[in-house]
């Protein structure tokens, strides 16, 4: 199902080191290798002299220290969140402490919908829970900084907090883990939500950045069109939960099963989210049907008619 999108793998960043993606555009691998990470999370540094930081990373004292080192001598003003899942932001406290500036993001992490009776969030774990932006943002808000302009977009799916920053000068937009250009997005309730996750790449995918710098992996180029891929995969792997269904009442494992072909065991757990992501938007819009609110361990079936 994964090859309706032109993924490019060929990434090999060292971590640690600098490099410069895009013109006025610096960025700083953590070396948080996974299943989830790919070669780990990115670190962006906007402008010269007086700059912004985009994603601090974990808690790792190695990325910490080489991301100090990149702006020595340099006045970091701003300090920018996409959202708050711990590869993400836990470093942008120890950033703040050593430079003085003040972060930014969509507000603190929470889930996409209110947790059912006896529900404990799966992805708890992945969620940094100490993050509070000093200035909250919303949608469309403009950070200006010395050569440079950002506008901020909320861009909920992944998480419910999730945002993009579009560089204005560069015609570049920074999607974080909204798009990504090794692998598809993580979608799993109730930390994040496909109804909100399929608007978000809509809205990404009308704009008119032609590139997107993302929190795992590569540059993506002619982004429009990459985003339109990562809808038309989220349409079919939708048909295809749809034809199983058609088939006879299924669970999450039996979905899982027929339509992740070829699945790194590591990811099962993931996936069956993602299918409990789009079974709750199927039985939000009466196409699918299940005894209850649609759960991890439930049954479903197809509405007909």
């Amino acid at each position: 199902m994964t090859e309706d999108i032109p993924f490019d793998r060929s990434f090999d960043l060292p971590p640690g080191q600098v490099d410069r993606p895009i013109p006025g555009v610096r960025r700083i691998l953590v070396d948080n290798p996974g299943p989830f990470t790919f070669k780990g999370t990115l670190s962006y540094i906007i402008g010269q002299g007086k700059v912004a930081i985009i994603d601090p990373g974990p808690l790792d004292e190695a990325h910490i220290a080489a991301l100090l080192d990149a702006v020595r001598g340099e006045t970091v003003t701003h300090i920018l969140v996409t959202h708050t899942h711990r590869d993400h932001s836990p470093a942008a406290a120890r950033i703040k402490a050593a430079t003085g500036a003040k972060t930014f993001a969509e507000g603190p992490h929470r889930a996409a919908r209110p947790l059912h009776i006896g529900e404990l969030s799966p992805l708890d774990a992945a969620g940094d829970r100490d993050f509070r932006p000093d200035v909250v943002l919303a949608d469309g808000d403009v950070i200006e900084g010395e050569g440079w302009i950002v506008e901020a977009l909320t861009t909920p799916g992944h998480t419910a907090n999730h945002m993009a920053f579009a560089l204005k000068q560069a015609n570049a937009l920074f999607s974080g883990d909204h798009v990504m250009g090794w692998s598809t997005s993580v979608v799993a309730p109730p930390d994040g939500a496909m109804s909100d996750y399929m608007a978000s790449l809509e809205k990404v995918a009308r704009r008119p950045e032609t590139v997107y710098l993302p929190g795992h992996g590569g540059i993506i180029r002619d982004a429009p069109r990459y985003a339109r891929s990562y809808i038309r995969h989220r349409q079919d792997r939708e048909a295809s939960i749809l034809h199983r269904l058609a088939k006879g009442d299924a669970d999450i494992p039996t979905l899982v099963r027929a339509i992740y072909i070829g699945l790194d065991p590591r990811l099962t757990k993931a996936a069956g989210l993602s299918v409990l992501a789009h079974l709750e938007d199927l039985v939000a819009r009466s196409l699918v049907a299940t005894d209850g609110t649609p759960a991890i361990g439930g049954h479903y079936r197809l509405v007909r008619g």
